[in-house]
C-alpha cells in the first residue's frame, strides 16, 4: 500500500510515537462531524476512501456520499455507488486456482511484451490460498485422518503443485497448506490483522483498519473479529489483487441490540440460529447487520464469528462485531503480541472506533434497530431443509411429525397415512439387524465451519461425550459419525482437556481438516443402509454442526438434515432418531438398568467455561500457528519449479495457461462498431450465474466430457467443473451448460442453441466454435436482472472465451455487470420499456452495433443497435470512466498488464 501522502485528505494525517517507531493515520473525527454518528461498519468505508482517494478509481464524491451515508438513505436514494479497497484478499483453492493460473499468464504475457516479469506480484499485503477439498471421509477408522490427506494428495496432486509453486513465485502470496485447516477458521485464529501496519517511504508506519473480500460466501465469519469482509467473485478478488478498487452500493445498516445473558444451558449454536431466522424474516438482503448493545460484552469472539459465520444464511452482506477490549483480548489468547495489541488500541481509540458497548452514548445512527433478550434464546436446531427454519428443541417430536405429513415443500415430505408406520431392517457387519424408520438419524456430523471455531461447544461436545460414556451410552455402529475440526488448534485443546477419548469411543474421530459433511462430501453410507432407505421410502436424517441444509445438499439419502450445536448432534446421534422428546424419553440406561435423560449429561455454560479457561491458551495457539506453512510431509516434499515463470504442461487438463492476453500488444486495441454480429443465445428474464457458469458435475455427453475423453480420461476420472477451474477449454465448453437453461432459439430446454446461417441445432460451445472459425463476432440478447445469483468469474470469463462480445439486455445485477466490464465485454441496456419482445427481435437478426470510436466513449450514452432494418438505442452500461479504461485495455487484467510495462 502506497503511503497515505498521497491522498487530498493528507492533510488530516495525524501520528503517534511508540517504541521510536513513528504511526501515521487518517484522523477521521476531524474530517467531519458527521463521523461520530456513522455505524462502525461504515467508518471503516469511510478511512478505506479518505487514504485511498485518488480522484480515479476513489474519487472525493465516495468520501462526500460516505459522510452523507445516514442523511441519503433517509432521502430514499441508496442506491449511491462508491468505490472500496479492501485491505486484502482470502481465497479457497476451489476459486483460488484461476485466480494465481491469471497471474501467471500475466508474467508470460509481460515477457512476451518485452517487460520484467518480475513486476507481476499481487499488490494485495497479503493474498491466501487454502485448500479445504477432503472429498472422502472414513468414519469409525482410527487413522481417518491419515487416510483422507493421502487420498487428498493422490486426487489434487497437480493443483497443490500448482499452488506450492505460487508461494515460491509470488512474493507477498501466502499458501496455507491442505489439512491445516478451514480458510474461515485460519483467518480468525492466524491472519487477520485487525489494524494493519505498514511501512511509509519516511521510515514512518501507516495504520488502517483491516478489511478483506474472499471467494467464499462465508468469510462474513471474520466480521465477529471487528474485521469488515464479505465473499465476491473471481474477477472482483483478482481486482483488488491487483491493486484496484470494487464498486459497491453504499449499504443500509440495520442496527441488531443484545440485551440480556443466555442462560447455563444455551450455546452459541442456539443463539445464531435464533438470529438466523429472525433477520430472514425481518429482510436484509443487500444491507449490512452491525450488532450493539450491553448483550454484545457477554458473547465470547468465537461466539461473535459463529453469528457472523451465518450471515449469507441470513442474507445480508456482513453481520459486523465492532472491535472492543474483548477482542483485544481474544488477539492476546490467540498469540498476537502484547505490542501490536498496543499499538491497535491507540489506533482506534485515536480514530473512536473500539466500542464500549455498555456505553450508549456510543450508539451510532442505523436505518432500522431490532432487538434480541439473550435470556429469551432456548436450545434449538434449524430444519429440516433450510438453516433458517428453527425449531426449538423441546418442539422437535412434534415438528418433525407434522413435516412428515405436511405437503411437499420447505417443511413437508408429504408421506401417506398409510406409509407412516415404514420401517426397515438390515444386518450389520457385527452380525446384528438394525431397524430403521422415518426420523432415524444415519449421518451425525461435527463439522467446519460455523462452530468449530468455537471452544464453547467444541469443549462442550467433547464434555457430553465423556459424561455419556462414563454413563455407558453408546451410538449405533450404522450411524456415520464424524469430526473435522477447523483447525489444529481445536484438536490441540480437546487433546489437553481429555475428552479425545470419549468423543473416539463414541464413534467421533478426527477424519480431516476442511469442509465436508456441510459441503456434501460426508462419503457414500453402507450399500445395506441405503438400500433399506430407498426400499421403504424412508425420511431418514442427517445432523450436522455446519452453516447449510438444503435438500440435496448433504447425502442424497438424507431427505431430512438439521443444524445443531455439537453437543446436540452427539445427543441426537446416541437417541438414533430426531422424533425424541428429550424432556421425557431417555436417550438410554446405564450399567444398571436406570434410565438416562439428555439432562444428566449435558454440561452447563460455567462447566464448559472453566475447561476452556484452563485449557485454551495462547502457546496452544503459537504451537499449531508457528509450523503451518511447513504443512505435511507430503506438501513439504512435492517438487515444484523454482522458475519465476510457470511450465506449462500441454497435456495438463487442470492446470492450462489461459488464453485472455494472445495477440495482445503494448498498444491499446482499435476498437469500434460491432458489425454483422449473431445472436449466440436469446434468453429471457432472471438468468442467474449459475446458468451461466460452469459448475458441479461434467455430463458424459457434453462438450467438455468430449474434450477430456480425447484426452484419455474415463467418466470416473472427469471430476467437476470446479476441480477443473484452473483450465479454461473445460470451462468455456461448460459455460452455459446448465439443463435448465432456456434459450428461445431451441426446441427444449438446455445447453444447445442454432447456428442461424445453417439451422441447424447443437451444443452451445459448438455453434460458438462455429461462428469463431467463420469469423463471426457474438452477442447475447436477454431480459431483466442479467447475471443475478452468486457473483461468479467464468459467468463472464466462459462467455468471453465463447467470443461473445456484447450483451444487450433489460437489466443487470450489478455486480455481474461489472464482471463483464472486466473481461471487454459491453454491456448494452435497452431503454425503460423496451425489450426484444416490444422491438419484435427473434434473435435471428444480425446485429450492428454503432459503437463510439475509443476517444469518444462516455459513460452512460446512447448507443445504436440495428437487427434487420430494426433500429433501436440502447443504454451503454460503462458506468464510470473506469469501466471506459478497462474496455479501451480488453480488461481488467490486459490493464494491469499495461500498467506494469509503463
Amino acid at each position: 500500500m502506497s503511503s497515505s501522502g498521497a491522498s487530498p485528505f493528507s492533510h488530516f494525517e495525524e501520528s503517534f510515537t511508540q517504541d521510536g517507531n513513528v504511526y501515521k493515520y487518517f484522523d477521521l473525527p476531524k474530517i467531519d462531524n458527521k463521523y461520530d454518528s456513522l455505524p462502525f461498519s461504515i467508518r471503516i468505508l469511510l478511512e478505506s476512501a479518505v487514504r485511498n482517494c485518488d480522484n480515479f478509481q476513489v474519487l472525493e464524491r465516495d468520501v462526500k456520499s460516505i459522510l452523507d451515508w445516514t442523511p441519503a438513505l433517509r432521502q430514499g436514494t441508496s442506491d449511491v455507488e462508491v468505490s472500496f479497497k479492501p485491505a486484502r484478499v482470502i481465497l479457497q483453492d476451489f476459486t483460488g486456482v484461476p485466480a494465481v493460473v491469471d497471474f501467471a499468464a500475466m508474467r508470460d504475457a509481460v515477457l512476451d511484451l518485452g517487460g520484467n516479469p518480475e513486476k507481476i506480484n499481487p499488490i494485495c499485503p497479503a493474498d491466501l490460498v487454502v485448500d479445504h477439498s477432503v472429498q472422502v471421509d472414513f468414519a469409525r477408522v482410527s487413522d481417518a485422518l491419515a487416510k483422507n490427506q493421502s487420498l487428498e494428495f493422490e486426487r489434487n496432486k497437480e493443483r497443490f503443485t500448482f499452488l506450492k509453486w505460487g508461494a515460491r513465485a509470488f512474493n507477498n502470496m501466502l499458501i496455507v497448506p491442505p489439512g491445516s485447516g478451514i480458510v474461515h477458521q485460519v483467518n480468525l485464529e492466524y491472519l487477520a490483522r485487525v489494524v494493519f501496519e505498514n511501512d511509509a517511504t519516511d521510515g514512518s508506519k501507516i495504520l488502517y483498519p483491516d478489511s478483506v473480500v474472499g471467494t467464499d460466501s462465508h468469510t462474513t465469519m471474520i466480521n465477529g473479529l471487528g474485521v469488515l469482509g464479505w465473499g465476491v467473485g473471481g474477477i472482483e478478488a483478482e481486482a483488488v489483487m491487483l491493486g484496484q478498487s470494487i464498486s459497491m452500493l453504499l449499504p443500509e445498516v440495520i442496527g441488531y441490540k443484545l440485551v440480556g445473558k443466555l442462560g447455563p444451558l444455551a450455546t452459541s449454536t442456539d443463539l445464531v440460529l435464533t438470529i438466523t431466522k429472525h433477520l430472514r424474516q425481518l429482510g436484509v438482503v443487500g444491507k449490512f447487520v452491525e450488532f450493539y448493545g450491553p448483550g454484545v460484552a457477554e458473547l465470547s469472539i468465537a461466539d461473535r464469528a459463529t453469528i457472523s459465520n451465518m450471515c449469507p444464511e441470513y442474507g445480508a452482506t456482513v453481520g459486523y462485531f465492532p472491535i472492543d477490549e474483548n477482542t483485544l483480548s481474544y488477539m492476546r489468547q490467540t498469540n498476537r503480541s502484547d505490542k501490536k495489541i498496543d499499538i491497535i488500541r491507540e489506533y482506534l481509540k485515536a480514530t473512536r472506533q473500539l466500542r464500549d458497548y455498555s456505553l450508549e452514548d456510543q450508539d451510532p445512527t442505523y436505518t432500522e434497530t431490532v432487538t434480541l433478550d439473550l435470556s429469551t434464546v432456548v436450545t434449538s436446531v434449524s430444519g429440516p431443509k433450510r438453516p433458517h427454519d428453527r425449531v426449538s428443541v423441546s418442539s422437535m417430536f412434534e415438528d418433525f411429525k407434522g413435516c412428515l405429513t405436511s405437503p411437499v415443500g420447505f417443511k413437508g415430505f408429504a408421506i401417506s397415512p398409510d406409509a407412516l408406520a415404514a420401517s426397515g431392517e438390515f444386518q450389520w457387519d457385527d452380525g446384528k439387524t438394525y431397524k430403521i424408520r422415518h426420523g432415524s438419524v444415519v449421518i451425525a456430523a461435527i463439522t467446519s465451519c460455523t462452530n468449530t471455531s468455537n471452544p464453547s461447544v467444541m469443549l462442550g461436545a467433547g464434555l457430553l461425550a465423556k459424561n455419556a460414556v462414563e454413563k455407558g451410552l453408546s451410538i449405533l455402529p450404522y450411524i456415520k459419525t464424524s469430526l473435522s475440526p477447523g483447525s489444529g488448534v481445536v484438536t490441540y485443546y480437546l487433546k489437553e482437556s481429555g475428552v479425545i477419548p470419549y468423543l473416539e469411543q463414541l464413534g467421533f474421530d478426527i477424519v480431516g481438516y476442511g469442509c465436508m459433511t456441510c459441503i456434501g462430501n460426508s462419503g457414500p453410507l453402507e450399500e445395506n443402509v441405503v438400500n433399506t432407505i430407498e426400499k421403504n421410502g424412508l425420511v431418514c436424517c442427517g445432523v450436522l454442526s455446519g452453516n447449510r441444509n438444503f435438500e440435496g445438499r448433504i447425502h442424497p439419502n438424507t431427505r431430512a438434515n438439521y443444524l445443531a450445536s455439537p453437543l446436540l448432534v452427539i445427543a441426537y446421534a446416541i437417541a438414533g432418531r430426531v422424533d425424541i422428546d428429550f424432556e421425557t424419553q431417555p436417550l438410554g440406561v446405564d450399567g444398571s438398568g436406570k434410565s438416562v435423560f439428555l439432562r444428566d449429561i449435558w454440561p452447563t455454560r460455567s462447566q464448559i467455561h472453566e475447561v476452556e479457561r484452563k485449557h485454551v491458551i495462547p502457546a496452544m495457539f503459537q504451537e499449531v500457528y508457528s509450523k503451518i506453512e511447513l504443512g505435511s510431509e507430503d506438501w513439504q516434499t512435492l517438487e515444484v519449479s523454482d522458475s519465476n515463470l510457470y511450465p506449462w504442461s500441454g497435456a495438463s487438463t487442470y492446470i492450462k495457461r489461459p488464453p485472455f492476453f494472445e495477440g495482445m500488444t503494448r498498444q491499446l486495441p482499435k476498437l469500434g462498431s460491432i458489425e454483422r454480429a449473431r445472436c449466440l443465445l436469446f434468453l429471457g428474464d432472471s438468468v442467474t450465474t449459475d446458468h451461466i457458469s460452469p459448475a458441479g458435475s461434467i455430463a458424459r455427453n457434453s462438450p467438455a466430457a468430449r474434450y477430456l475423453s480425447e484426452r484419455n480420461l474415463t467418466p470416473r476420472d472427469f471430476n467437476s467443473y470446479g476441480s477443473r477451474r484452473g483450465n479454461d477449454a473445460v470451462m468455456a465448453r461448460g459455460t452455459f451448460a446448465n439443463i435448465r437453461l432456456v434459450n428461445k432459439l431451441a426446441s427444449k430446454t438446455g445447453p444447445r442453441t442454432v447456428h442461424i446461417p445453417s439451422q441447424q441445432e447443437m451444443d452451445i460451445f459448438d455453434a460458438a466454435d462455429r461462428y469463431r472459425e467463420e469469423g463471426t463476432p457474438l452477442v447475447l440478447v436477454v431480459g431483466k436482472d442479467y447475471g443475478s445469483g452468486s457473483s461468479r468469474d467464468w459467468a463472464a470469463k466462459g462467455p468471453f472465451l465463447l467470443g461473445i462480445k456484447a450483451v444487450i439486455a433489460e437489466s443487470y445485477e450489478r455486480i455481474h455487470r461489472s464482471n463483464l466490464v472486466g473481461m471487454g465485454i459491453i454491456p448494452l441496456q435497452f431503454l425503460p420499456g423496451q425489450g426484444a419482445e416490444s422491438l419484435n427481435l427473434t434473435g435471428r437478426e444480425l446485429y450492428n452495433i454503432a459503437l463510439p470510436e475509443s476517444d469518444e466513449l462516455k459513460p452512460g450514452q446512447r448507443v445504436q443497435v440495428e437487427a434487420d432494418g430494426i433500429a433501436f438505442e440502447t443504454t451503454l452500461r460503462f458506468d464510470t470512466e473506469v469501466d471506459i479504461t478497462y474496455y479501451k485495455n480488453g480488461g481488467i487484467l490486459n490493464y494491469m498488464i499495461r500498467k506494469m510495462l509503463d
